[in-house]
């Protein structure tokens, strides 16, 4: 990794994450290996980047003719050890499960060159757990990206306990290629931003619940007083109740901390199936087109 080369990048997992993550690589300049178990997916992942590069041009965020050139250089793939056998770069993206990013990990780090730099983008997994007992565990680092990935500047890595000072700096010139600004944190539960992001979040849940305000003045509160640029409800039905969900039991079993217990609307949401986006029903309601 001496030269930092990402000629390369192998991405694991064409969700929206994934795709993201495809997209701002490919813009940068990288060949791109889109991976999913299955074919269509992958290609449905391609395709999605295809839309996302097409809402940019439209609002002049991408220059035109561009977007041929940069999805020209994604290719969609279900074979993840001949997309990874001359990665530069490989970051998985697939749910969070530390068994299954284990396992992804075992087969990664077997098959990528010896030069890959090996990122998980865990929001909250322990980067230390995932690496242990794999003999690639120096080259295995934190790269947490941010939904939208082509929109959102930052990249929190987030170094294990095996990680060595070389993937480091490989992960810091990867934010820099890819116009991310990136922090440095260690591996404990959450990290930076998701104990602090899932905190806001869970209060903004609970003040609901409690009928302290409307979802729409909590995240006005915080859009206006504090200039974020999206409120904690607004934010957590981006990401998903369930995923913050998850999130939050995780942080509150890790850290023995009662703040990270999640409410129970929270939780009876979930059961609903009230997640958000994707389900069309959160806080707010979202049009199915």
């Amino acid at each position: 990794m001496t030269d930092f080369s990402f000629q390369n990048v192998t991405v694991i997992g064409a969700g929206a994450m994934g795709a993201g993550i495809a997209q701002v690589a490919a813009t940068a300049g990288s060949h791109v290996r889109l991976v999913d178990i299955d074919k269509d997916r992958a290609e449905q992942g391609r395709d999605r980047i295809d839309l996302s590069l097409a809402r940019l041009t439209k609002k002049g965020k991408l220059e035109e003719g561009r977007q041929d050139d940069i999805l020209s250089r994604i290719r969609a793939s279900d074979d993840l050890d001949n997309s990874v056998s001359n990665a530069d770069v490989v970051v998985e993206a697939v749910l969070e499960d530390m068994d299954l990013k284990r396992d992804m990990f075992s087969t990664i780090s077997f098959r990528a060159p010896s030069h890959a730099l090996l990122g998980t983008n865990t929001s909250s997994l322990s980067i230390g757990k995932i690496a242990a007992g794999n003999a690639a565990a120096g080259r295995i680092i934190g790269l947490h990206f941010f939904n939208p990935v082509p929109i959102m500047k930052l990249l929190e890595i987030v170094r294990g306990p095996e990680c060595s000072d070389e993937s480091v700096a490989a992960a810091q010139a990867f934010s820099d290629y890819l116009g991310k600004e990136s922090i440095l944190v260690r591996d404990v539960p959450g990290f930076a931003t998701s104990r602090l992001g899932v905190l806001l979040g869970l209060e903004g849940i609970r003040m609901v619940e409690d009928g302290v305000a409307s979802p729409e003045d909590i995240d006005k509160a915080m859009e206006l007083g504090y200039r974020h640029p999206m409120g904690p409800l607004k934010l957590t039905d981006l990401v998903g109740l369930d995923v913050r969900l998850a999130i939050a039991e995780h942080l509150r079993r890790e850290l023995d901390a009662p703040q990270f217990e999640p409410p129970q609307l929270m939780r009876d949401m979930v059961a609903q199936g009230k997640l958000g986006r994707k389900s069309g029903q959160g806080f707010y309601s979202y049009d199915a087109s």
